[in-house]
């Protein structure tokens, strides 16, 4: 994370643990870069847990619409809260996986997968975001959902980088606004 500039300039330090994200087969390795359409599907996410104690699973890209102009930092990719263990489909999904989709000549987005541990099941207020919509995704902050919450520093963590190709393009005419 420290190569990619996530440590210090998103993270102060990096998660002492790595959360396992597999796309298919494919494991993802912290900062290798893969393509839109090998991440357009949700993929399994693992990490240690404590099976009795709940757990917010975050995706989100610090780069958008580019790394030097990240204007609309950050972009909520997925959010899942109240993961009982590391098993995600118990979790309350705030925001549906939405796969990357870096606009055309704006280079290499880092994904940041961050897992925090609550102290308690939570009751989230945040807007809900649909899997194919741009709603409630941009101009988004991990930090200040980080703080409302109070759940603390990242647990685990993992990253990918990933830049514009033809299957984007594809991918947007499907995406609503709302």
């Amino acid at each position: 994370m420290e190569s990619d500039g996530i440590v210090p300039h998103i993270l102060e330090k990096a998660p002492p643990l790595k959360i396992s994200i597999t796309y298919q087969s494919r494991n993802v390795e912290p900062g290798q870069e893969l393509t839109p359409i090998e991440v357009k599907d949700e993929p399994a996410a693992r990490w240690e847990a404590n099976p009795a104690k709940y757990y917010t699973l975050v995706m989100f890209d610090p780069d958008a619409p580019s790394r030097e102009d990240p204007k609309l930092a950050d972009v909520k990719h997925w959010l899942v809260g109240n993961i009982l263990g590391c098993e995600v489909s118990t979790g309350d999904v705030i925001a549906e996986y939405f796969g990357s989709g870096p606009p055309k000549g704006t280079g290499l987005h880092r994904y940041i997968f961050l897992v925090f541990e609550q102290k308690e099941k939570l009751a989230f207020d945040e807007p809900r975001s649909l899997k194919l919509s741009r709603a409630n995704r941009l101009s988004w902050s991990v930090k200040k959902f980080v703080e409302k919450y109070g759940l603390g520093v990242a647990i685990a963590g993992n990253y990918f980088k990933a830049q514009w190709d033809p299957y984007v393009d594809e991918r947007n005419k499907h995406v609503t606004n709302n």
